[in-house]
């Protein structure tokens, strides 16, 4: 016959539970302040950055994942794409007066130190050349993260047929 063994300490917790009725709470690398402001320029977003994430979104250029309204550091990046270190700014009339370029010089050295590539585009330019600016980002993104050759067009294994 056989008997339940009835432990006297409590069992240990499981790996990635939470205490019960306590909600986890995530850890943020970034301000409040940059936090809060992102979320500000996600929903206040310019005609020329909406166009440009409808095609930049949801993996629809080359499949590559990018982010808008990111922090990185104490900066925010219009579009970003951690595969590639790609930085994609969309720039204002502001961005071409003396103290505009200031900031962006700055800002672009810590980028920069940081490991990341900047695009930069004017509002006019994704407005009324679409097609090219996005033919740069692909062309950026395709030279950091080539595609493998295919097979099928003569690439693949060199050898031949391996019989």
């Amino acid at each position: 016959m056989m008997t339940a063994v009835i432990a006297e300490y409590p069992l240990p917790r499981l790996r990635g539970r939470v205490r019960e009725g306590e909600p986890k709470r995530p850890v943020w690398h970034v301000r409040a302040t940059t936090r809060d402001n992102a979320r500000r320029l996600r929903r206040d977003v310019t005609d020329a950055e909406r166009l440009i994430w409808k095609e930049l979104r949801a993996h629809r250029l080359d499949g590559m994942s990018f982010r808008r309204q990111t922090p990185v550091g104490p900066f925010i990046a219009d579009f970003v794409c951690h595969a590639t270190r790609l930085i994609v700014e969309i720039d204002g009339g502001q961005h071409y007066e003396t103290p505009g370029l200031a900031a962006d010089a700055t800002r672009d050295a810590y980028l920069k130190a940081k490991g990341f590539n900047i695009l930069r585009f004017s509002n006019i330019d994704v407005l009324t050349n679409m097609p090219g600016a996005l033919e740069t980002i692909l062309l950026f993104v395709r030279k950091k993260n080539p595609l493998p050759a295919s097979p099928a067009s003569g690439g693949g294994e060199e050898g031949g047929d391996k019989s």
